[in-house]
């Protein structure tokens, strides 16, 4: 793989007249990636999207929205360094837009790489499989297999590549292209670049059955190097690996602190794991500054925030030492699997952390049971009706479904899929009170 190409500006879906439009502007093409994102309703609705926590009452924790955005200030600080770095390395190269490019790129990917995920955080995406695994959902497998559909995508639900679908797919009403982001921008969300028959039992792959034509025609636009063709599998677009490394530092880090505001975690402990990160004498520095700040929740973020940079700036140089490797599609695991010793110890103490203590808290189960509860019915109700579309019922329940959704799809797979498209667009309380209206548990003040 070759940056030149790598770096595109082309758009997905985009005709040669926009494309001329768009040239002379104050804005690159990256950066209005990033822009149509923000003005986007998709990104709006993260505001009421869990993250991990119940959204909140008197203590304000992260939804999906300030998640999103605190992962594109990452982003943007490692497409920086690495920008500027391969920037310097090629000299000769001045047409690719290492420093202008990258950051745009990776920031904007950013942005884009949760808003696939359903309501309810992670616990949506696993009660989404749930309901095709062990559920109602089960008796529609054999009508799926016997037209050629791939069941594995509603087995295995994964938000990844429904960000892919949400960003691509040219929903009803829409321009061609759905989006029509940079193919630079779309691949470097790409996190899985292979479908569900490669995952290996696993709700982890990057695009469904109906989108392989346009994961073919983006891989095909950059050069990305094709692994297999049945099942089709590429190597991940290299701006994926700072994707990636930014969600992971600050999922992470931001998982303990919310922990400690929420009295999941003691202050002690929270502290504790993030000092981890430094090495005796650059903690000697910091504690001393922080010995400074009386208030707790402000000595937490501001150890946090320099937790944060030294895995940035630890992720950054990684990526530029494997430079080659991730060219050639050889490199192995993310970034974070590559941390040095002290850091990568740290890290995995928080991940131990959060799986013991925060994951499994109450207030974190209550939300993935609520979710088993909501999308099961929600599915039941929205599959059934468009299997029977000329019931009284199955016409009055759709009626309210909007109209950019194929409610009337000619194959069992694509009216799961048009279900699965508008569950998953739903914010969460939107998801509760349509629960709670179509089971008739709350009723419309009269």
């Amino acid at each position: 793989m070759h940056w030149e190409q790598l770096l595109s500006d082309r758009r997905l879906g985009a005709d040669a007249t926009e494309r001329r439009k768009a040239q002379g502007l104050a804005r690159s093409d990256f950066e209005r990636d990033y822009d149509r994102l923000v003005f986007s309703p998709p990104f709006r609705r993260l505001q009421n999207k869990t993250q991990v926590f119940p959204l909140p009452g008197n203590i304000f924790v992260h939804n999906r929205l300030t998640h999103s955005l605190e992962v594109s200030c990452l982003g943007r600080s490692l497409g920086n360094i690495v920008g500027d770095c391969l920037a310097g390395r090629h000299p000769k190269a001045q047409e690719i837009p290492f420093r202008s490019g990258i950051s745009a790129i990776v920031s904007a990917a950013c942005l884009a790489h949760d808003m696939g995920n359903p309501p309810f955080g992670h616990s949506g995406e696993r009660a989404i499989s749930a309901y095709f695994k062990e559920g109602n959902g089960q008796r529609w497998e054999e009508l799926v297999k016997a037209e050629g559909g791939r069941w594995e995508d509603f087995l295995l639900f994964e938000g990844n590549a429904n960000a892919f679908r949400l960003l691509t797919h040219q929903f009803k009403g829409r321009r061609s292209g759905g989006f029509a982001l940079t193919y630079s921008t779309i691949a470097s969300i790409i996190k899985y670049p292979y479908s569900s028959l490669s995952a290996q039992g696993k709700n982890k792959f990057g695009f469904f059955a109906t989108e392989e034509e346009t994961i073919r025609e983006v891989a095909t636009e950059l050069g990305l190097k094709q692994l297999g063709e049945d099942p089709l599998r590429y190597a991940r677009h290299p701006l994926v690996y700072l994707v990636e490394a930014a969600d992971d530092i600050c999922y992470q880090i931001m998982d303990i602190e919310d922990a400690c505001k929420l009295h999941i975690l003691g202050y002690d402990e929270a502290q504790g794991l993030i000092q981890g990160f430094f090495a005796d004498d650059e903690l000697r520095e910091i504690q001393h500054v922080a010995n400074t700040i009386s208030d707790p929740n402000e000595r937490m973020g501001y150890l946090r925030s320099k937790a944060i940079n030294l895995l940035v700036e630890e992720a950054a140089s990684l990526f530029l030492d494997a430079e080659k490797a991730i060219l050639a599609g050889t490199f192995e695991g993310g970034l974070i699997q590559h941390l040095s010793p002290r850091l990568l110890s740290a890290y995995q103490a928080c991940s131990r952390t959060a799986y013991a203590k925060i994951y499994s808290a109450r207030e974190v189960v209550d939300v993935e049971l609520a979710g088993h509860r909501i999308f099961s019915a929600l599915l039941d109700q929205l599959i059934e009706a468009q299997m029977h579309p000329d019931h009284l019922y199955s016409r009055t329940l759709l009626s309210r479904v909007s109209s950019q959704y194929e409610m009337n799809h000619p194959t069992v797979y694509g009216r799961i899929q048009s279900s699965l498209d508008y569950i998953s667009g739903m914010t969460d309380i939107y998801a509760l009170d349509l629960y709670r209206r179509i089971t008739g548990m709350n009723l419309p003040a009269v």
